[in-house]
């Protein structure tokens, strides 16, 4: 059933010579995963793809933590660099882009900048981009298709911690910066609405479109 859906999204994106591509959900919905199954699809398919994150495009931790450490406004409205994400990667890849693009500009395991040499996207190069936060208002009128995959807390904080990333409890003071933030972001940018489709990935193996 997976692999069923997995085409008919990609099916999707073809049909409507979709270029720049988003998964977003909260940590551990399992964006990843997704979205390097999709591009497997894609690639299969004959269509170039450029897989990138937006955790490629962290901001350093003194901007992330200018709120705390343990703040989730901070976490929600400082984490990520998106005048580059959008100079570097979102723009050079849409319709009037130069096709000259940068895939990642920070390595937050390592808290430091990485070299960007600009890289040439092949013709008709699809971009599938995984990260948090990708319906915000600053970037959701650059998706041609997006995807939001729909999981509770109860599911992908154990699934994250699984992964070796924190405390199990969706209500353990170690995840409020995290499960707060992102409730803000879905009270503030309603991704579910403004995603092309929505995908329950709460069973991993039996993922379900909601619409």
């Amino acid at each position: 059933m997976r692999q069923k859906l997995i085409s008919t999204v990609a099916a999707e994106i073809l049909a409507r010579e979709a270029r720049r591509v988003a998964i977003d959900g909260v940590d551990g919905a399992g964006k990843t995963h997704f979205a390097d199954e999709l591009a497997a699809e894609l690639t299969g398919r004959g269509v170039p793809v450029i897989r990138a994150s937006v955790d490629g495009f962290h901001q350093p931790r003194v901007f992330r933590h200018r709120r705390g450490p343990d703040s989730p406004e901070g976490f929600f409205r400082y984490s990520f660099d998106y005048p580059r994400l959008i100079g570097l990667l979102l723009d050079p890849l849409g319709p009037r882009g130069t096709g000259r693009f940068v895939r990642a500009v920070y390595d937050v395991h390592n808290e430091k900048p990485v070299d960007h040499v600009p890289e040439r996207a092949e013709p008709g190069a699809i971009l599938v981009l995984d990260g948090i936060f990708a319906h915000r208002i600053e970037l959701a009128g650059h998706w041609d298709y997006s995807v939001w995959l729909e999981v509770p807390f109860a599911v992908s904080i154990p699934r994250g911690a699984a992964r070796g990333s924190g405390d199990p409890d969706p209500d353990a003071a170690s995840n409020r910066r995290y499960v707060e933030g992102q409730r803000l972001y879905l009270a503030e940018c309603d991704p579910r609405t403004k995603a092309t489709t929505v995908i329950d990935n709460t069973d991993l193996e039996n993922p379900r479109r909601l619409r």
